[in-house]
């Protein structure tokens, strides 16, 4: 992936070319001062971004999962 760092005032003057510049796969670094401060990715390329507690409420344990497992549940999993 091609990285291009760009300043502050750059990026609030040329920001619809950098938006196409990251469409295409392009990585943009955004600096103030010539330090990094900011990163302009598509959001289409790595991973989807996570949401914690996405699945609160839809994924129940029970209470017997906390319970010590047998002699033969040990030997089972190879712990025995």
């Amino acid at each position: 992936m091609t990285k291009k760092v760009v300043n502050v005032h750059e990026a609030k003057t040329q920001l619809s070319r950098l938006l196409e510049r990251v469409e295409a796969g392009e990585e943009i670094i955004i600096a103030r001062a010539g330090k990094p401060v900011a990163r302009l990715v598509s959001l289409t390329q790595g991973k989807p971004l996570r949401k914690p507690g996405r699945l609160a409420g839809q994924i129940l344990i029970s209470d017997s999962c906390f319970d010590p497992m047998t002699d033969k549940e040990l030997a089972e999993w190879g712990l025995l």
